[in-house]
Formats: structure tokens, C-alpha cells, sequence
């Protein structure tokens, strides 16, 4: 950045007995007089007649090729020498040419010095990515995924050879922490996982009986609606939306522990940070995401059944009967399954992502953003592939 500090070069301990004094210089305004070769400056350009000279200054702008004889220049601070460098600067820049002369060595010192100094814009690179470039950037990428998936699996098998530890030394197990991290991760989501189930229910009985209607299929509601939540939404929207409330809160909280240093605190004090923070959470995450989905389940069926009520006229004494009838234990099954696997992946990438936070705020919310979304991408992930593992055996 540029800081205009102004300061006068005083000629007059060089000057004749007859050249003004320095108070005679500041009181003169700078004049451009017209010359066959350009423009011929007298008197002083300084910061107190800086105003007075700029019209002068916008006239040379326009006169194309030209010079500027300095030789009866009296004075120049940094504010002239610096209007002086932006006049050559336009002129140049319109394709004219532009020049000093008969420049003392003290201007020509002072020009320099602020031509140094003037603000230079970053280059602007225009080059065209080549097949070889985006060929580079997609193979980092594709290293960086992978060493991603390293690091969660290492952080997935701390986890279990911690937990395998505490299993073999009970007493070291933090219930308190996991109590804690239960209430928080699945007591306080049954609100919004139940309102999501319910509505999901009701849009899922909605659509359903528009489409069917006109088949006079309305009765086949019921199994839209039974194998649609307990097999995929139910559990798959409940699991997003603790990906996105659990990741966040787990990134959040560990980070900012990182931040304050009490995680190397925990460390002096030979206390295991991954025994004390991922273990409790992790296991609260597999203990209530499956009690979550339960009751998104159910929220999502009575949802249905009210909506089955009201559109279709069907009862939900029959909605019952047709549910108990028709909806096989399997999609139960393979609703259920889904839990923990969801449960740790959300675990581990919340717990992954608190560790990678830096030394400062910025580097907390990336990293709680990048939590989520890629929790809330793991799941869906997950998820697809479990789709597809059931479909070719025949589940």
C-alpha cells in the first residue's frame, strides 16, 4: 500500500542570493507553461498547491506525445512527485510517450523513489488450463479424497480399539459423559425428528392418493407408505438430520478445545482424548440414532394414517389391518440396519473434523461446514449402497 508522506526538497542553500526563500517557494503555485517541445513547469508543486495545479495537470493528459522541462521546477514534495508519476503513468497507458527533462538530482531521486513505491496491480494470469492441468487437478483430487478416507478409517479404528479398552477396564468408562451426550444427540432431536416423520407421512399419503386415484388403487397407499418410511425415509432423514445437528455440535465443541489448547492440557495430564471425547459421543450416537429412526417411524406412519384418513376415507382400523398384513418384516429389518452404520459415520466425521480445526475462528466454521456436508454426503452414500447390497439379495 501506498502512504503518502509528504516532505519538501528545499534548493535554497543551493540557490543564488536572488532565488527566493523557502516561504517565497510555498507560497508560489506550480504553472505549466506551453513550449515547443511540451510543457515547462516553474514555481513549487507541493501538497499546498497541489489543488490549484490539477487542472493544469488534466490539460498535458490530452497533448499525446509530449515532455515536461523540470529545469525551472523550484520545490517538489512527494504529493507533486506523486501527481507527477500518475500523469506519466496515463499518458502512457493511452499509448503516448511521455518524458522528463532536465531533471535536478534531487526530483529525480524524489520521482524515482515514489515510482517505486506506487501500487502495482497483481497480474492477472489469462492462460488457458491444458489437458495436462486438469488432468493434475482431478488426480489431487482424487489423492486428497483418499487419503480423506484414510484418515477417517484410522479415526474409526481408534475409535473401536478404545472402546475395546474400556470394555476390558470398565471402571475408566465416562458414563456421565455419555449420559450426557445421549440427552443431547437423541432427547433433544425427538422434536424435530417426530415433526419431520409426521409430515413426511402425510406429503408420502398426499402424493400417493393423487397418483393412485386414478387406477382406483387407493388402498395400495398403505404399502407406499409403510415400505417408503421403514425401509428408506425414515431412517434416512432422520440420520440427515442429525448429521447435520450432531456433526456440526461434535466439530464445534472439540475444535474449539483444540483452539484453547485443552486438548494438549488433556494430554499433559495423561488423559486420552480420544477415551475422553470420541468414545462417549460416538457410542451415544449409535445408542439413540436407532431409537431416533424408531420414532420417525412411527410419527411418519401415523402421519400417513391421517392423511389415508382424510383423503382416502380409509380408517386406521384398516390402514392397520393392511399394515399388519401386507408389510413384511424385512423392510423393519433393513430400516434398522442402516442405524449404526449412519451413526458412526456421522460420529467419526464430526469427531474427524474437530481435530483438523486450527488455531483460529475461520478454521473452526470450515471445518463445521465441511462436517456437515460431508456427513450429510457419507449417508446418502451409504445408503445407496445399501440399496443396492439388498436388491441383489433379494431383500
Amino acid at each position: 500500500m501506498f502512504f503518502l508522506i509528504s516532505y519538501e526538497v528545499d534548493l535554497s542553500s543551493y540557490a543564488d542570493p536572488e532565488t527566493p526563500s523557502r516561504g517565497d517557494h510555498a507560497a508560489s503555485s506550480a504553472r505549466f507553461i506551453r513550449a515547443e517541445q511540451g510543457w515547462i513547469v516553474t514555481g513549487a508543486l507541493n501538497v499546498r498547491n497541489l489543488q490549484e495545479a490539477t487542472p493544469q495537470l488534466r490539460q498535458i493528459e490530452d497533448a499525446g506525445d509530449t515532455q515536461l522541462d523540470m529545469s525551472q521546477l523550484d520545490a517538489l514534495d512527494t504529493a507533486g512527485a506523486y501527481m507527477l508519476q500518475k500523469l506519466r503513468l496515463k499518458i502512457e497507458a493511452s499509448g503516448a510517450e511521455f518524458q522528463f527533462v532536465n531533471l535536478k538530482p534531487d526530483h529525480e531521486a524524489l520521482i524515482e523513489r515514489v515510482a517505486l513505491a506506487m501500487p502495482r496491480p497483481d497480474p492477472v494470469s489469462t492462460s488457458r488450463l491444458s489437458v495436462t492441468d486438469l488432468l493434475e487437478r482431478m488426480g489431487r483430487g482424487v489423492v486428497g479424497a483418499g487419503m480423506f478416507l484414510v484418515e477417517l478409517i484410522a479415526m474409526l479404528g481408534l475409535f473401536l480399539a478404545r472402546l475395546a479398552y474400556l470394555l476390558r477396564h470398565p471402571s475408566e468408562f465416562r458414563m456421565t459423559a455419555l449420559v450426557h451426550h445421549c440427552d443431547q444427540v437423541g432427547w433433544k432431536a425427538v422434536p424435530i425428528v417426530a415433526l419431520m416423520g409426521f409430515l413426511i407421512g402425510v406429503v408420502l399419503a398426499f402424493q400417493g392418493s393423487v397418483q393412485l386415484r386414478q387406477f382406483g388403487a387407493e388402498i395400495f397407499v398403505v404399502d407406499l407408505i409403510a415400505i417408503s418410511i421403514l425401509r428408506e425415509l425414515g431412517i434416512l432423514l432422520t440420520a440427515i438430520i442429525v448429521a447435520g445437528r450432531t456433526a456440526s455440535s461434535f466439530t464445534a465443541a472439540i475444535g474449539s478445545m483444540k483452539m484453547r489448547e485443552e486438548i494438549d492440557a488433556m494430554r499433559t495430564l495423561a488423559i486420552d482424548p480420544a477415551t475422553a471425547l470420541f468414545v462417549p459421543r460416538i457410542l451415544a450416537l449409535l445408542i439413540t440414532l436407532p431409537i431416533l429412526g424408531a420414532i420417525a417411524n412411527v410419527m411418519g406412519l401415523f402421519g400417513g394414517a391421517m392423511m389415508a384418513w382424510i383423503e382416502l376415507g380409509i380408517s386406521p382400523g384398516m390402514f392397520m389391518t393392511r399394515l399388519l398384513e401386507d408389510t413384511s418384516l424385512d423392510h423393519v429389518i433393513v430400516g434398522f440396519v442402516k442405524a449404526p452404520v449412519f451413526a458412526m459415520i456421522i460420529g467419526v466425521i464430526g469427531c474427524h473434523a474437530g481435530m483438523q480445526v486450527g488455531g483460529n475462528a475461520e478454521s473452526l466454521g470450515a471445518q463445521t461446514s465441511a462436517a456437515v456436508v460431508r456427513a450429510i454426503f457419507m449417508v446418502i452414500v451409504a445408503d445407496a449402497l445399501f440399496s443396492v447390497f439388498f436388491a441383489i439379495m433379494g431383500i
